[in-house]
């Protein structure tokens, strides 16, 4: 994007960004969040209107901090501290050297870069911020001179369509979109086993792992963590429903006693203490506590921190978010072993309606569904993962109707996806009977999230990776990106399409046969010789279900590799052969079920035909014997796959933290809304 405009000292207009206007159409987008009682009353400002002298940090990095408004993005502000903790990650966000206020260079714009499914995209603001009674309405810095936080919530709010897209979200997805990294969703609550759950029970619960922080040991000063609560907690009281807490540190301490107490310190994205348990400044717990230690402990807590112990936090909230830290050199560092995974890959691919949107297991068309193979060349931890595209609301349909209560809401952003991993012997391999075994690792439910992971020990060789969605039909654009500590590759699976036009509904099976015919041994030419016999052969079976009596449509292509001048006339035949003959013995004067004859001098040939249960064995030649060459054999078989009782579920439609915190009584009444009304979630 162009900057207009000449030098501030000049007197010049400054950059006006024509792509996010000041205007409501940059902060709401369907008027149906809290924050569509502002309509009006937003005015926009430049930082240097707000104070005498504005920057983008301040010198004090405690009071860098973001500090919540009137907007629900905790879910964002908890993902911009961590930046806050890795320089290296902040100015891959916000390029250094930019010209600021003061500056003879500074031009009233800034650029900011975002990870979005697999390469970084810039985006460019003017430095107009909404604010009311000229103080900024959304989020800002407990610094009130530093602007980077209210700056970057702008670009992301452009990155999104408007402000109001940003009410409601993951911080995991945040997290994602800031860093390139990985994030996962651990869960604090007792789910019990799999046999105590009742059949309505979340199965997104379910899949997710439960947090033990010591997992975490190898990485703790280095992930990202962040806390949630989705109802109203004992001691968080003030917190109401759906909000997202940074968990900064945590630490093992030894009390008075003997014994140890691990401590965490939390920090509220609304900048203010909102804890009265036994660890708050004047708690009983820093009585069982070495008072230096104690004093210690209690200097790091600055402006919306608290302590808690182990127990009041695995009481008080419902999951957290852990993000993988980044190298300075841009390895994912993984939050099980602490190992750098210096290997990454990543593949785009697309469900398509009626042509790769297979849906799950529990679908017979699961087989069209795209393929990946993943290759191990040595042993290592492999982490896969699936990404997928946005869906973005309808902003005049959602405009038509009231804003529902989360719970009732359907999900709006994204498909249930899964991914399943299995491992296979390349050349023997047959998508038809890897698909009816187990897979080796999997995701084991379909999940409403923007991004599921697989994490294993992989050990060398080919492995077949299939994303999938819930329902078939199901549309999106999705990412593939594996991380492993060893040396592997990524390809997408091509299987070309069979030579018998799929006009008839169901799923095809394709296989591909490699062989030659060699002078004096395999090149046994047509059935008009004796030595025809000598032929390679290549047995298949049509429909081996015993209770099958329908005749299965197969397409045979056989294509000789020579340069065109030095082709030889080419043609096939189809024996049928007894069940476990091994050797495949053929009746010198049986004739055979189908033939694709007479023998042409052309690159391949094919043949469509019909044949009933049983088992078939494919005899390739050319005319005359002893002409060498090289040849290619596939065969396309129509199957009737059984759906596989995989027992596949749905996972629930994730809930987003998105509590509201308000400056105080004059904001509040500015905003016109009462007490109750102050949280709000969104289901998407």
């Amino acid at each position: 994007m162009k900057e207009e405009g000449r030098p501030a000292c000049s007197g010049a207009a400054l950059f006006e960004d024509p792509d996010f206007p000041c205007e409501d159409t940059s902060l709401f987008s369907h008027s149906s969040t809290p924050i569509a009682r502002l309509q009006g009353d937003v005015t926009w400002e430049r930082p240097q209107e707000l104070c005498q002298s504005p920057s983008l940090f301040p010198t004090n990095i405690n009071l860098a901090h973001a500090k919540q408004g009137l907007l629900g993005d905790c879910w964002f502000l908890c993902a911009c501290t961590f930046l806050l903790r890795n320089q290296h990650l902040l100015n891959k966000v916000l390029p250094p050297g930019q010209p600021q206020w003061g500056d003879s260079r500074y031009r009233g714009s800034f650029h900011f870069r975002f990870w979005q499914q697999g390469h970084w995209t810039e985006v460019t603001i003017d430095d107009r911020l909404p604010c009311m009674t000229s103080t900024l309405c959304f989020s800002r810095c407990h610094s009130p001179s530093a602007f980077w936080v209210a700056l970057l919530e702008k670009a992301y709010a452009k990155l999104h369509g408007s402000y109001e897209q940003l009410w409601a979200g993951q911080v995991s997805e945040a997290l994602v979109d800031l860093t390139g990294s990985l994030a996962e969703r651990w869960s604090l609550g007792d789910l019990g086993s799999e046999e105590e759950q009742p059949a309505e029970q979340d199965s997104d619960q379910m899949r997710r792992k439960k947090l033990n922080l010591n997992l975490l040991n190898p990485v703790k000063d280095d992930c990202a963590l962040s806390c949630s609560t989705h109802s109203t907690p004992g001691g968080v009281s003030e917190l109401g429903q759906y909000h997202a807490l940074t968990v900064m540190e945590w630490m093992d301490i030894k009390k008075v006693s003997g014994s140890e107490v691990r401590l965490l310190r939390i920090r509220n994205p609304w900048g203010r203490c909102c804890w009265g348990g036994a660890w708050i400044q004047s708690g009983a717990g820093w009585s069982c506590v070495d008072p230096v230690c104690a004093s210690d402990l209690q200097s790091r807590v600055t402006e919306g921190e608290f302590w808690l112990d182990e127990a009041e936090f695995m009481s008080q909230f419902d999951d957290v978010t852990v993000g993988y830290p980044i190298s300075k050199e841009g390895h994912l560092k993984s939050i099980y072993t602490g190992n750098l995974l210096t290997h990454n890959h990543q593949l785009a691919g697309r469900w398509i309606k009626g042509h790769t949107a297979g849906g799950s297991r529990n679908s017979s068309s699961y087989g069209s569904n795209p393929k990946f193979w993943l290759k191990v060349r040595e042993s290592g931890e492999v982490l896969v993962s699936l990404l997928q595209h946005r869906k973005w609301r309808n902003a005049e349909k959602r405009a038509q109707t009231p804003h529902e209560d989360g719970r009732n809401t359907k999900h709006q952003h994204y498909q249930a996806i899964a991914l399943h991993m299995w491992k296979v012997e390349k050349k023997r391999f047959n998508l038809s009977r890897t698909l009816n075994k187990p897979p080796c690792t999997s995701t084991h439910c379909h999940a409403y999230e923007r991004e599921v992971i697989l994490h294993g020990h992989l050990e060398p060789g080919h492995y077949l990776l299939i994303p999938s969605t819930y329902q078939p039909g199901a549309e999106a654009r999705f990412l593939i990106r594996v991380f492993s500590s060893s040396s592997t590759s990524l390809s997408a699976l091509k299987t070309p399409a069979p030579s018998l036009p799929l006009r008839t509904e169901g799923e095809w099976e394709t296989s591909h046969f490699r062989g030659s015919w060699e002078e004096g041994r395999t090149a046994g030419g047509s059935r008009n010789f004796p030595s025809h016999w000598q032929n390679p052969r290549f047995p298949f079976t049509v429909c081996d279900e015993p209770e099958a009596t329908e005749a299965v449509n197969v397409s045979v292509t056989l294509r000789q590799s020579c340069p065109d001048s030095d082709l030889h006339p080419i043609g096939f035949h189809i024996y049928k052969v007894s069940a476990g003959d091994c050797e495949q013995n053929i009746a010198r004067d049986e004739d055979p079920v189908a033939s694709c004859v007479p023998h042409c001098y052309t690159r391949d040939v094919s043949l469509d035909c019909s044949l009933p249960p049983g088992y078939y064995t494919i005899v390739p030649s050319t005319y005359q014997p002893d002409c060498s060459a090289n040849f290619t054999l596939s065969l396309a078989r129509r199957i009737h796959r059984k759906v596989v009782k995989s027992q596949e579920r749905l996972g629930r439609a994730i809930q987003e933290t998105s509590t509201t915190a308000l400056f105080g009584p004059e904001q509040k009444q500015r905003l016109k809304l009462p007490p109750e009304q102050m949280t709000s979630e969104e289901m998407k």
